[in-house]
C-alpha cells in the first residue's frame, strides 16, 4: 500500500468578516496563507467550504424587527393571525416572532408537541403516556398544558417556551393564544389567516391549509423575500436560516451563493491552476443521539456549490466484497481484486448488494455536515473548511 492519509478535513482561520468585505479575496488569501504555513499543496478536486454565516455578513443581508413587521403587515393586512410550528429557539425564532407580533393585534400561536420539527422538546414521550394524552389527536390549550404539565423548562437551556413565546408576543403590544396541536388545520378553527413557521415541512403544511379553507396561508420564506434596497432580503428562503444578531435584527441566509462558490473557484484556479470544488455551508444534516435534536434548523445545509458537488456518492462497500465476493483471498491478492472492483464499478450502482450500508445522501449534505462538525458554531473561529481527498477510494495513489 503505497498511501496510508485518506480525507483530510482543516479548519482555515479568518479574520472578522464584515459587511462590504471581498469575501472571495478574504477566503483565497487565508487558503493560502494556510498553505504556506502548512506545508500543503492544493490538489485537483479538493473541496473548500465557506460559512453561510460569514457570506451573508459580507453581503449585509440583515432585517430588523421593524422591517419584519413592515412586510408581515403588508402581507397580513388583518389584526390577527395564526402563527403555526416554530421552532423552540431563541436565536432562530424568537426575534422573528417579536417581528411577527409587532405587525398585528392577536396571536395565535400553534405549538407542535411532544417536539418542535427539529426535536427540541416540549414534552416527553413518557409525560405524554403518564397523563394519556394523544399528540395525533389531541389539541391542548395553554390552560389544559398547564394543568397537566404545570411549569416545563427544556432540559438544555432551561426554558420555558410557550411562557417565553408568550411573553415576547405580548411585549410587543399584541395579546397571544397558545395552542399545542399536531394538524395544520387546527389553527382555523381560531382563523383562517396563517403563517407557517415550520422548515422541512413548509410546502406540506400550506397545501393542507389551503385545501381545508385558509383565506391566507404564507410561510417564513415569504416574509422579506422581495428584493429591495432598504434591507436585507432573501428571494428563495425569506426568513428560513436566519438567525440572532442583536436583540433587534436578524440575520438572513445568504444571497447568491452559487455566484459566489463559482467566483472563488475561478480565483483558486487562477492562484493555484488547480480546480477546487466549493460550497457554502450552514447547518449540518445530522441528528444528536442524546437530546434527540436534529441540527438542520437551515432550510439546506448549503444554500450554494459548484457543480462537481452535484449528485450522490456511487461506492462499493469494502467488507462487503472482503466477506462475500473476495472471502478466499488475502494479504496483496485481497487487495489488488478490491481495487480492481472499485476500479471496474459501474457508474450507477443503486440497488447492489455490494452497497449496502453505504450512505446514498446527496453530496452536499454529506460534505456541508462535514464542513460544520469541522467549524462548530462557536469560537473555533475558522470559517473556512479545506477538505483533501474526499473523492479518493481505496483504489486511488
Amino acid at each position: 500500500m503505497s498511501r496510508y492519509i485518506g480525507t483530510v478535513s482543516r479548519g482555515i482561520r479568518t479574520g472578522i468578516i464584515k459587511q462590504g468585505d471581498d469575501l472571495v479575496k478574504i477566503v483565497a488569501d487565508s487558503l493560502e496563507d494556510a498553505a504556506k504555513e502548512g506545508n500543503i499543496e492544493f490538489r485537483e478536486r479538493d473541496v473548500i467550504g465557506v460559512t453561510e454565516a460569514v457570506l451573508a455578513r459580507s453581503q449585509g443581508n440583515y432585517v430588523s424587527v421593524d422591517e419584519i413587521a413592515a412586510d408581515v403587515r403588508r402581507q397580513f393586512p388583518v389584526d390577527e393571525i395564526g402563527v403555526i410550528f416554530p421552532i423552540l429557539s431563541r436565536n432562530r425564532f424568537a426575534i422573528c416572532l417579536r417581528g411577527i407580533a409587532k405587525a398585528v393585534k392577536k396571536i395565535y400561536l400553534m405549538l407542535s408537541y411532544p417536539a418542535d420539527e427539529v426535536g427540541n422538546q416540549i414534552l416527553t414521550q413518557d409525560q405524554l403516556d403518564e397523563k394519556g394524552i394523544n399528540p395525533y389527536s389531541d389539541v391542548l390549550s395553554l390552560a389544559r398544558y398547564r394543568e397537566l404539565y404545570g411549569m416545563n423548562p427544556h432540559e438544555f437551556t432551561g426554558v420555558d417556551y410557550p411562557d417565553y413565546y408568550q411573553q415576547l408576543i405580548e411585549s410587543m403590544g399584541c395579546e397571544a393564544e397558545i395552542i399545542l396541536a399536531n394538524h395544520p388545520k387546527t389553527i382555523l378553527d381560531y382563523t383562517k389567516h396563517v403563517l407557517a413557521c415550520d422548515i422541512h415541512s413548509r410546502e406540506y403544511t400550506k397545501r393542507a391549509l389551503k385545501a381545508a379553507g385558509a383565506e391566507t396561508v404564507l410561510g417564513l420564506d415569504d416574509i422579506v423575500s422581495t428584493a429591495t434596497e432598504d434591507h436585507g432580503y432573501n428571494e428563495r428562503f425569506g426568513l428560513l436560516g436566519s438567525n440572532k444578531s442583536t436583540e433587534d435584527r436578524v440575520k438572513l441566509f445568504p444571497r447568491n451563493a452559487d455566484v459566489f462558490c463559482n467566483d472563488l473557484q475561478a480565483e483558486l484556479k487562477k492562484r493555484t491552476g488547480k480546480t477546487v470544488e466549493v460550497l457554502v455551508y450552514g447547518d449540518g444534516a445530522f441528528k444528536d443521539p442524546v437530546g434527540g435534536i436534529w441540527e438542520l434548523a437551515d432550510p439546506v445545509p448549503c444554500p450554494g456549490y459548484t457543480a462537481g458537488l452535484d449528485g450522490r456518492p456511487n461506492e462499493l462497500k469494502l467488507k462487503y466484497l472482503a466477506d462475500n465476493d473476495f472471502s478466499h483471498l488475502e494479504g496483496s491478492a485481497l487487495q489488488d481484486a478490491i481495487r480492481a472492483s472499485i476500479e471496474q464499478k459501474e457508474a450507477d450502482l443503486k440497488g447492489q448488494m455490494a452497497t449496502q450500508g453505504t450512505t446514498p445522501r446527496r453530496l452536499t449534505d454529506l460534505i456541508g455536515s462535514l464542513c460544520d462538525l469541522t467549524s462548530g458554531s462557536g469560537d473555533k473561529g475558522t470559517p473556512i473548511i479545506w477538505i483533501q481527498g474526499y473523492f479518493d477510494n481505496y483504489a486511488t495513489e
